[in-house]
């Protein structure tokens, strides 16, 4: 997947988008006293509070190394996005099954559901609004790779988590209208809990997904595998390099990869012909993939001796 921009165009836009929906909703649920409408406004505000979140990760992230943080503070960015995964699990699937289940046991008539389609009408234009610039920026970002593939090997969490939760919001606005239509027309308030509950489960799986992407990076994942083929072709060209072991990646930011390539030079090399490889090595990872910005290379170990028993056989 290529890399990311990095701005943070579309989680503005998110912000802005989910700022005005949540006190639209809010008012409509004032007003019609609709469990799914109250519901929806708390994913909203839920929503919004994940973009600051995002946007203060990305920024603390791009802090540079010092010397209790010899590798940059790339991670921050991971661990914002594991907090944003459990806030939608908490606060947005807790909350919104939660009303829904009382709005199911106490019942409540609804006052007016014109004023909830309005919101909802509203709220669904300004969420397609965002959802189509998070749309277009990740698949911009994923190039050829298929949506699935390229959510999985994504290493920049903003640019799947804002499209998953506008995603998982626009169903979220869908059962919220189908439950006010439903209690309508059978004046049974039980089909606005309902879409309360479905909700809640809506933002409940996405925030599984959500957060079982960002524990693997937190954790620390491998960079492309495409990355991985090439600096070990790169490595095993090079004139002296009999063969390369490991070739051990991870990625400490989105554009940040670190790598450790275990590489077997020929026996009757001198030290600094050695030397000058290793910095070959560097130079042209970091020229065809900038974000491989640092490059660790040790000799293989009993690689001669197992050379020359190979040979005695």
């Amino acid at each position: 997947m290529s890399a990311a921009s990095h701005d943070n165009r579309t989680l503005w836009i998110a912000l802005a988008a989910n700022l005005g929906i949540a006190a639209s909703k809010f008012v409509a649920a004032a007003i019609t006293g609709s469990s799914a409408m109250l519901t929806e406004g708390v994913h909203s505000v839920v929503d919004s509070t994940n973009q600051l979140l995002l946007m203060w990760g990305r920024k603390q992230s791009r802090k540079p190394p010092d010397k209790y943080h010899p590798f940059g503070y790339g991670r921050e960015l991971y661990f914002w996005s594991f907090v944003v995964a459990v806030l939608v699990f908490a606060l947005g699937a807790g909350v919104s099954i939660y009303e829904g289940i009382l709005h199911i046991v106490e019942p409540e008539e609804a006052v007016s559901p014109i004023a909830a389609y309005v919101v909802l009408f509203v709220a669904f234009i300004l969420e397609g609004w965002s959802t189509l610039a998070a749309f277009r920026e990740f698949r911009q970002a994923k190039g050829r790779l298929g949506w699935y593939q390229a959510i999985k090997r994504s290493k920049d969490p903003p640019n799947f988590i804002v499209l998953l939760e506008n995603g998982a919001a626009m169903a979220g606005i869908v059962a919220a209208g189908l439950g006010v239509f439903l209690s309508q027309i059978t004046r049974n308030p039980f089909w606005d809990g309902a879409a309360s509950v479905i909700i809640g489960l809506i933002l409940g799986v996405t925030a599984l997904w959500l957060a079982r992407e960002s524990k693997g990076l937190l954790i620390g994942e491998a960079a492309d595998p495409e990355i991985v083929r090439g600096l070990r072709k790169l490595t095993v060209e090079k004139e002296g390099v009999v063969g390369v072991g490991h070739v051990m990646t991870i990625h400490s930011a989105p554009d940040i990869v670190t790598a450790m390539i275990n590489v077997d030079f020929r026996d009757d090399m001198l030290a600094g012909k050695v030397e000058q490889i290793v910095r070959d090595v560097e130079d042209e990872a970091r020229q065809s993939w900038p974000e491989v910005q640092r490059v660790f290379i040790r000799p293989m170990q009993n690689a001669a001796s197992e050379r020359k028993k190979k040979k005695g056989r």
